[in-house]
């Protein structure tokens, strides 16, 4: 690249391998927040700074700063946490947050929302006690790593689920910046510098995603991600992946150099390549990718520039590899199994509908308080899912119904949720994200009532559903370049309308209103989902119906349908 990088380039390069001046920060009492690089360096160490915009006006007359916080989002690949972790990490919520709550999320791992900067230290010593980190799980590096919550073949979710802990460590950052800044861990000698073999002294140019996802469940959305593994399976054991490469969802309103894109398949690698194509693809990303625009410096936007089959070649020659051609697979889903699933080892498994992933107590259901209960008697695991759900895994059959139990009176299971909230989902968004143009996660829940009056209205069953998904802004974190009916927060109250997603996450849906308010979205819906019910074909989703019939057009090359 000739053109000037851009100042992210510079921080990192100046940051002495990501610890900047965090530590002078910590001290400073002036202010709650961190300054400078500092504000920017955090989020490789899994934090971003944030403050309450609901009560940011109010201290804005009293002459005060901002509320400044922490958002913290834990490592945890494959989303898998045990009961005391829990508990852990429930007190803290409870005792050190300003919310109170945890939150799950498209991840699959958990954040706490509201921390001070008194209380960050602790957290991250708190944490470690109980064998959590949030390394790396914002910045440009490789986050944390997806993977398919598969209830019921438990050997091959074990096989992927330690594919997925060996690629997250394998592509850790190894600088000792977090174990010195939070965990009080000694500093390096001037002999011993850091090193960063995979990554790089600057690291990426952006933000790496990677999953290993189990087919036919596509809960990751493999599509929304750099780096994908797909799981392939004889007699029931794992023995390699299809590698996908080059999905993205995130955008910039007004800027159509940038577009969600669907991932590439690779092909096939046997298990003993897995780790040396997981450092080739990221260090071809790392060498290749845009240093100088960061609005296209993502995975896709490298594939796009030099080419398809130029990328893959590199990968190749840096893995010692030649792909094979990628085995058969199918995607038929991407929803969680809500309820109790029997799995091939005689274990039960119960998932939890958490309403926007928010645990808390709430009046008429105490989330968090049935979850701790749970966690105390619970002798399997706990599984975070990428849809912002909750799996009590391997529960023996003697303790099925105690577990029930109090799940049913703490209102983890309700028999009234419908097929359509079950799979509709939106980002944190207001009042905490400093990115959100809209409302999201608190706009959801009316949202899906009045959608759900909409279904009912035109006779379809309650069996019926569209992926449905909102994100406050165009970054992507709601997924809702992956749905049937995205919306994207342009500004408070109004949303660019998408359509033409599948069922099966693998189609991007396309613009087909723009910066209209929730009326008129409801206006449209009606419309819409009165044609779906009358003209669809047998067994018909929305979002195909609204391709078949000419209502939006397909987006096959987002580089060149997404904004035709």
């Amino acid at each position: 690249m000739t053109e000037k990088l851009s100042d992210n380039e510079r921080l990192k390069r100046e940051s002495n391998f990501l610890r900047g001046t965090i530590q002078d920060d910590l001290q400073d009492r002036i202010t709650g927040g961190f300054t400078a690089d500092n504000f920017q360096l955090i989020r490789f160490h899994g934090m971003y700074q944030q403050d309450d915009r609901d009560i940011r006006p109010e201290r804005q007359k009293q002459k005060l700063e901002p509320l400044h916080n922490v958002m913290l989002r834990a490592r945890m690949p494959g989303g898998i946490i045990t009961p005391k972790q829990w508990l852990a990490i429930d007190q803290f919520a409870q005792d050190k947050t300003m919310y109170g709550s945890i939150r799950l999320t498209t991840r699959q791992t958990f954040q706490f929302h509201g921390v001070l900067k008194p209380n960050i230290k602790l957290m991250h010593q708190t944490l470690n006690d109980y064998g959590i980190d949030s390394i790396a799980t914002a910045g440009d590096v490789n986050r944390n790593v997806l993977c398919t919550s598969n209830p019921v073949e438990s050997e091959l979710h074990q096989q992927a689920y330690d594919w997925a802990k060996k690629i997250s460590e394998h592509l850790l950052p190894k600088t000792r910046a977090y174990a010195e800044i939070w965990l009080n861990g000694e500093k390096l000698e001037a002999e011993q510098q850091d090193k960063e073999p995979i990554l790089g002294s600057t690291y990426l140019p952006r933000k790496f995603k990677t999953t290993v996802v189990i087919p036919p469940q596509n809960d990751v959305d493999v599509h929304a991600n750099d780096l994908n593994f797909v799981a392939i399976a004889e007699k029931g054991q794992l023995i390699g992946f299809n590698v996908l490469v080059g999905g993205g969802l995130a955008m910039t309103h007004g800027d159509t150099a940038t577009y969600p894109r669907r991932a590439d398949d690779f092909g096939f690698v046997p298990l003993e390549k897995t780790l040396d194509v997981a450092s080739a693809v990221v260090t071809t990303q790392r060498d290749w990718g845009n240093r100088s625009n960061r609005k296209n410096a993502k995975t896709k936007y490298t594939l796009d520039r030099v080419g398809v089959d130029v990328f893959k070649a590199e990968v190749e020659k840096r893995a010692g590899v030649t792909f094979e051609a990628s085995r058969p697979y199918e995607f038929t889903g991407r929803g969680d199994r809500f309820g109790w699933v029997n799995g091939i080892d005689g274990k039960y498994h119960l998932t939890l509908f958490i309403e926007n992933g928010r645990i808390l107590d709430y009046p008429d259901k105490p989330l968090k308080t049935g979850i701790a209960e749970i966690a105390k008697i619970h002798t399997g695991d706990l599984r975070m899912t990428s849809n912002q759900n909750l799996i009590i895994a391997g529960v023996a059959p003697e303790d099925k119904a105690t577990i029930e139990k109090i799940a049913r009176e703490h209102g983890l299971i309700d028999d009234g949720v419908s097929v359509q909230r079950q799979n509709s989902m939106a980002c944190v968004s207001l009042p905490t994200c400093p990115l959100a143009m809209a409302e999201a996660e608190r706009f959801l829940p009316e949202f899906v009532t009045d959608f759900e009056g909409l279904l009912e209205k035109h006779g379809l069953s309650k069996e019926e559903h569209v992926i449905l998904r909102v994100t406050g802004c165009p970054n992507g974190c709601g997924r809702a370049m992956l749905a049937e009916i995205g919306l994207v927060g342009k500004a408070p109250g109004r949303y660019n309308l998408h359509l033409g997603g599948n069922i099966n996450g693998t189609r991007i849906p396309k613009m087909y209103r723009e910066n209209i308010t929730v009326d008129e979205i409801m206006t449209e819906l009606d419309q819409l989902v009165g044609r779906w019910a009358k003209e669809r074909e047998a067994d018909e989703g929305f979002g195909d119906f609204t391709i078949r019939s000419g209502i939006i057009a397909p987006v096959e090359v987002s580089v060149r349908d997404f904004y035709a």
